[in-house]
């Protein structure tokens, strides 16, 4: 599932984020539990919880089968 994560961010999410100057790296996954961290931009910015939610975690969801939460670390 690491791999799929891996290849789901750096072709669909990480292209969004970079174009508003954010990044995204993958941490951990354990258990269906996906840990990332938001970087550049996107780590200061107050809709950082939006963007987790709506657009990282929607979309993860659907796309990979078994992930049911994706948290941003520190």
């Amino acid at each position: 599932m690491k791999e799929k994560i891996e290849e789901f961010l750096k072709n669909e999410i990480r292209p969004a984020l970079q174009k508003d100057g954010g990044s995204i790296e993958l941490v951990d996954v354990a258990d269906g539990v996906v840990k990332v961290r938001l970087k550049g931009a996107c780590a200061g910015c107050p809709m950082s919880q939006m963007t987790m939610a709506n657009f990282v975690e929607q979309r993860m969801k659907e796309a990979i089968p078994g992930v049911t939460k994706v948290e941003a670390v520190i």
